[in-house]
């Protein structure tokens, strides 16, 4: 694979703690559309180094507007030294670094969505070149790799852990183990198909890297329940793979729930074509049936008429829901999951 034209001020591979930025070139061009010259968009990342060891990669920000993740691992950078850890942690707080300075789900460079930009491009456009920073210059440096999402301003999610199911026995005996140790109220399992090649997941399953990504609350905000959970799962998640020498908390994790997602077409949709008001009638994290009522619509322009009921389509537990409450034909109000059940030999 081709180098990177992404630099950093940094070395990767020294020992101790390092702390800077990989400069992504940005080419600068006057009212004319000449080349004049590059200016350098910040990428900030952070290594810890202690000898041998499991080596891994914490990566928030790979949507811009999803906070919980970003805030969990600065305050872990902080907290780290070097005498912690044996090993290698190689921390991307903010990986899509132009969506994370705007605010943004995508890049505003190029409207880049990086989980969709692996391989990448070292020649491509901005979020290709991040993309491919990671998967040719950083992904060949570790074994873990974990993503931390969450929703973002249209979503709220039952904070959960998430890995694929791989076809290899030992491969995903060893991921279920990391996800009962991270110890999210639930968790998620989904279809070793599902992330595609053109997300993270695809970049570890080329690299042989194990992959976790996460889904902690969102909705626009930071969840204090989802970021306490979370920070407390990943360093036992961090201790359990040997890359933390003692624990950070003394607290063991409590049994997970296995979940499998629905396909989209079960998904609880509005059925309207009029925009109204979503009233949800249950929470995250209920069980709902098909034919349940689960909320209803009311329709602002005509405040006397009744409300709209909105159906479950199939059974299934509440993931996800939306945020906004002006809803319309086709918005999705609620995704689903239903107990995930193994997949005899």
């Amino acid at each position: 694979m081709s180098k990177s034209k992404i630099w950093s001020d940094i070395d990767l591979d020294a020992e101790g703690k390092s702390a800077g930025y990989f400069r992504l070139p940005l080419a600068v061009h006057d009212k004319s559309g000449d080349d004049v010259g590059y200016n350098f968009e910040p990428i900030p990342v952070v290594t810890l180094r202690n000898g041998g060891g499991p080596r891994v990669l914490l990566m928030a920000g790979n949507h811009g507007n999803e906070y919980e993740g970003q805030v969990m691992l600065m305050k872990l950078i902080r907290r780290l030294q070097p005498k912690d850890i044996r090993g290698q942690i190689i921390f991307l707080p903010a990986a899509n670094a132009p969506a994370v300075r705007a605010d943004t789900r995508i890049s505003p460079l190029d409207d880049g969505n990086l989980n969709r930009y692996f391989p990448g491009n070292p020649d491509g456009p901005p979020t290709a070149m991040i993309a491919h920073l990671i998967e040719a210059e950083i992904l060949p440096r570790v074994q873990y790799a974990f993503d931390f999402h969450s929703g973002s301003r249209s979503m709220e999610y039952l904070p959960c852990g998430v890995i694929a199911r791989s076809a290899e026995p030992d491969r995903f005996a060893h991921s279920l183990e990391y996800l009962k140790a991270f110890g999210m109220p639930v968790s998620m399992i989904i279809d070793q198909s599902t992330g595609g090649d053109s997300a993270l997941i695809g970049a570890c399953r080329r690299a042989g890297v194990y992959h976790m990504s996460t889904e902690l609350g969102g909705g626009g905000t930071v969840s204090l329940k989802a970021l306490s959970i979370a920070e407390h799962g990943l360093a036992r998640l961090l201790h359990h793979i040997g890359v933390l020498r003692e624990p950070l908390m003394d607290e063991q994790a409590l049994p997970t729930r296995l979940l499998h997602r629905v396909p989209a077409r079960d998904y609880i949709y509005a059925g309207n074509t009029e925009r109204g008001l979503f009233e949800p009638f249950v929470a995250l994290g209920e069980e709902v049936r098909e034919g349940q009522t689960v909320g209803q619509i009311h329709f602002t322009t005509a405040p006397w008429g009744e409300a709209e009921p909105v159906i479950a389509r199939a059974d299934g537990i509440t993931m996800c829901r939306r945020i906004p409450a002006r809803t319309g034909l086709g918005d999705c109000v609620f995704n689903l999951a239903r107990d995930w059940q193994p997949v005899s030999a």
